[in-house]
């Protein structure tokens, strides 16, 4: 994956990333969404053929639309990390249960 910053200012940050499309561009938007200083995020696909896409991070408050990308990342990671964890006592209770019946 290859990131290229488009356009930056001090509210606003546009990114091309190769070789995403819609798995995690669309995970990272709303994780995005969740800050309250994120004014807008989003992204779009240019052409279906191509697998570059475009990320649009516009924040308020004087929060750097940078700092929202590695926190919403972080936070991405974290909920993967949960999920993980738990699904991994979900089989193994499932693997208690299934030995004691």
């Amino acid at each position: 994956m290859q990131l290229k910053i488009l356009q930056r200012t001090p509210q606003k940050l546009k990114l091309e990333i190769e070789g995403e499309k819609h798995t995690i561009l669309n995970l990272l938007e709303s994780t995005l969404l969740e800050d309250e200083n994120v004014e807008f995020a989003g992204y779009y696909v240019p052409h279906p053929l191509f697998p570059n896409s475009i990320l649009l991070i516009q924040t308020k408050g004087g929060k750097k639309p940078e700092e929202a990308l590695i926190e919403a990342l972080e936070k991405m990671r974290q909920k993967g990390k949960a999920l993980s964890q738990e699904m991994e006592k979900a089989f193994k209770d499932w693997e208690k249960k299934k030995e004691n019946a």
